[in-house]
């Protein structure tokens, strides 16, 4: 007989899902699944509409990563209508951008995944919470709070809101910074700094501590999936897709975002509403590739910030033999390191005398019928394609979104996990967490992969092998 056990709802992450763990005759896993149940549709619905309004429309995906949505949105317009928009608007989206990563990492690490990482795997469930964590380490959690509300604020000041900013649109952008503005967020990035070195020195304690039992969480190899500027270094708004191997062998690289179907295509299972995008050439098994902030640290030769590049070199350390580093529980890592150069990167732009520039949008009709956006948000890269008539309206959308493409790995990684610590066929807390954390390290979002909507956040079952529910929690 086999045995499955269900995990629903899984905690800690943004939509709803479950996990199933199928168990053999031997009681032993015979395989994992991570079951994404909600669907939304958003593809479907915005047909009809006009491209003009695809990046107030597409934004509503989500409201953790609006701005990821708005910005890739944005440059599918800019395809549509043919231009380049201005150098000034480049910067202020590339401003908007980092703010994004710096707010959605730092909510992320600090109080999705922090809970774990500072009270334990094993801690109990009933403290093992924000209010828990908030009890053991305030001070820790305030400086997370505050590091978010600053990403938060910077695009607040840029597009008057900080959720759905009505801000970018094809051609461009709406409006730039004040010099007033700009000097009183200059003013805080002391304060955020300090507490990134703050967290780097949590999460190194952390790889310590959870050393005998890290290499479960998502450690096997994998292709890496992001983009590059023409240097070869950390990008995150623009730049060419770079693809490597397990072993760091670069296998496609340059590559225009336009031309992204040459490299991924998309599977589907019955199972799941959540697609399972993989490298065309490679097939579904052999192409099973990682995104988001560890694969641009892997497929990146440097950030290109002095900070981020120290840090940088302590980081792949751990992949060892210049291999890239495999083990997902490192995103984690990988979230600081961006969030220090995402910081950087801010500190530089805000002092930029090209954000004075008042030209900030470029202006046309329909060019081409045909746009694709392509830009990193903080879980991966994000592809936006439509497909519009002679009047701009939409005939067909496709996004691929990060999540997504992480969706392989993560089923990997929660087979790993229950092979590693389910004993038996019962579910204990320490089993379910460990299986949640496994997911949370690749800080999914659920609402914006699948485009029905849940009623709860995830599930773990339990099934025998013929088909019996025998625990569920």
């Amino acid at each position: 007989m086999t045995r499955t056990i269900t995990i629903e709802p899984v905690t800690r992450i943004e939509g709803h899902a479950r996990i199933s763990i199928q168990l053999d005759s031997k009681g032993k896993v015979a395989d994992a699944r991570f079951q994404v149940t909600e669907f939304r549709g958003f593809e479907n619905f915005c047909v009809g509409r006009s491209f003009r309004e695809m990046p107030g429309i597409t934004a509503r995906i989500c409201g953790i990563c609006p701005v990821s949505h708005l910005l890739a949105s944005s440059k599918a317009g800019d395809a549509i209508l043919g231009v380049q928009p201005p150098a000034p608007a480049v910067a202020l989206r590339r401003l908007m951008n980092y703010a994004q990563l710096v707010q959605s990492h730092a909510l992320s690490f600090f109080l999705l995944s922090g809970p774990d990482l500072v009270l334990g795997m094993d801690a109990d469930p009933a403290e093992r919470n924000l209010a828990g964590l908030i009890a053991a380490n305030p001070d820790l959690v305030r400086a997370g709070i505050r590091l978010r509300a600053f990403g938060q604020q910077l695009i607040r000041t840029l597009g008057d809101r900080s959720v759905h900013p009505s801000w970018s649109s094809p051609g461009g952008v709406r409006q730039s910074l004040s010099i007033d503005q700009r000097q009183e967020l200059r003013g805080q990035l002391p304060e955020m700094f300090a507490t990134v070195d703050l967290a780097l020195e949590l999460i190194k304690e952390v790889l310590d501590k959870l050393a005998a039992e890290i290499d479960a969480y998502g450690d096997f190899p994998s292709l890496y999936l992001g983009l590059v500027n023409e240097q070869g270094g950390l990008e995150h708004y623009d730049g060419r897709l770079r693809l490597i191997d397990s072993e760091g062998k670069i296998l496609e690289d340059a590559v225009p975002p336009g031309q992204y179907q040459a490299l991924i295509a998309e599977a589907e299972q019955p199972w799941s509403f959540l697609k399972f995008p993989y490298y065309r050439p490679f097939g579904p098994d052999a192409g099973s590739y990682r995104v988001g902030p560890l694969a641009r640290l892997n497929v990146c030769d440097f950030a290109g910030t002095p900070k981020a590049d120290r840090e940088l070199r302590q980081f792949r350390h751990y992949g060892g033999d210049g291999r890239p580093v495999s083990n997902s529980f490192y995103y984690h890592y990988a979230r600081l390191i961006e969030i220090l150069f995402a910081l950087e990167r801010i500190e530089e732009l805000l002092a930029a005398e090209i954000l004075s520039d008042d030209h900030l949008r470029s202006r046309a009709g329909v060019n081409q019928q045909v746009g694709i956006g392509v830009c990193e948000a903080p879980r991966g890269t994000l592809f936006h394609h439509y497909q519009v008539d002679d009047n701009g309206i939409i005939k067909d959308v496709n996004l691929i979104i990060a999540t997504g493409q992480n969706n392989l790995a993560m089923n990997r990684t929660i087979r790993q996990l229950a092979e590693r610590f389910l004993n038996g066929a019962q579910l204990d807390q320490g089993l379910l967490n460990r299986i949640e954390h496994g997911i949370r390290v690749f800080d999914p979002c659920l609402s914006c992969s699948t485009h029905q909507l849940g009623q709860r956040s995830a599930q773990v079952l339990l099934f025998s092998a013929t088909g019996e529910l025998i625990d569920e929690r």
